[in-house]
């Protein structure tokens, strides 16, 4: 595969993104003290959401330094989306994941202030055989649905999309540098272990060759024996990748 290595200017170890899906801020926490200094930047999603301490924990996280991806993945009528864009926008994250609809979008950009609005196109565990049930045309691949919704989101002014890393190189080949492109499904070693519920994955090496900025590493890393050495290594690898 052609190399489509990002150019946009990110730390390269600003570049793996560790989800936070543990049941409880004190699981998180305990995560995070064993990560130490391998990862800068956490993605915390709707499974903290659903506790009590969702934003006290991304105040702390915030305060230690560390990026932030708020990963709520917001969708309701435009003013809706709108105002808790504008509560949001407060909380020193750099990202906001709300899923694809333009008018939902917009409303979102509008509001966002520094945040930066990442529209999610479709989520990774969805199959090609999934997408006549979502009323998508059959003749549309997932990376028919990608390369349109990173165009109208590129357009509407959004940071970047999230989306599979098989469809990263489509994307990054239709709108360019432009936006930011946000992949989770990441598995180290390719056909390595259990992919779960994730159905489009690839390896970090291969995510990053195929355009991706960011990569979202949760399971193989959460679950690691040692979790400190599952994230150096996939440093190790971005590193390589991204040299200078």
């Amino acid at each position: 595969m052609t190399s489509l290595l990002s150019s946009r200017p990110v730390p390269p170890r600003e570049r793996l993104i560790v989800a936070l899906d543990v049941p409880n801020a004190a699981d998180a926490r305990r995560l995070v003290t064993s990560l130490g200094d391998a990862v800068v930047f956490y993605k915390l999603g709707l499974e903290l959401a659903a506790t009590g301490s969702y934003f006290d924990l991304v105040d702390e996280l915030a305060d230690t330094g560390k990026k932030l991806f708020l990963d709520l993945k917001l969708f309701d009528i435009p003013e809706t989306v709108a105002r808790a864009v504008r509560g949001l926008r407060e909380r020193r994250a750099q990202f906001l994941t709300v899923h694809y609809e333009g008018r939902v979008l917009e409303a979102a950009v509008r509001e966002k202030g520094e945040l930066g609005i990442l529209a999610v196109t479709l989520l990774t565990s969805i199959g090609a055989d999934d997408l006549p049930d979502l009323g998508i045309a059959p003749e549309l691949t997932p990376a028919d649905l990608a390369v349109a919704r990173a165009r109208r989101a590129a357009a509407i002014g959004c940071e970047g999309v999230v989306l599979s890393p098989l469809e990263a190189a489509r994307v990054r080949a239709a709108v360019g540098p432009k936006l930011a492109i946000v992949t989770p499904g990441i598995r180290p070693d390719e056909g390595a272990g259990p992919k779960d519920d994730q159905r489009r994955v690839a390896t970090p090496r291969a995510a990053f060759e195929a355009g991706a900025d960011y990569i979202v590493v949760g399971r193989p890393i959460r679950d690691a024996k040692d979790p400190a050495a599952a994230a150096e290594s996939i440093q190790a690898t971005i590193a390589s990748a991204f040299p200078g």
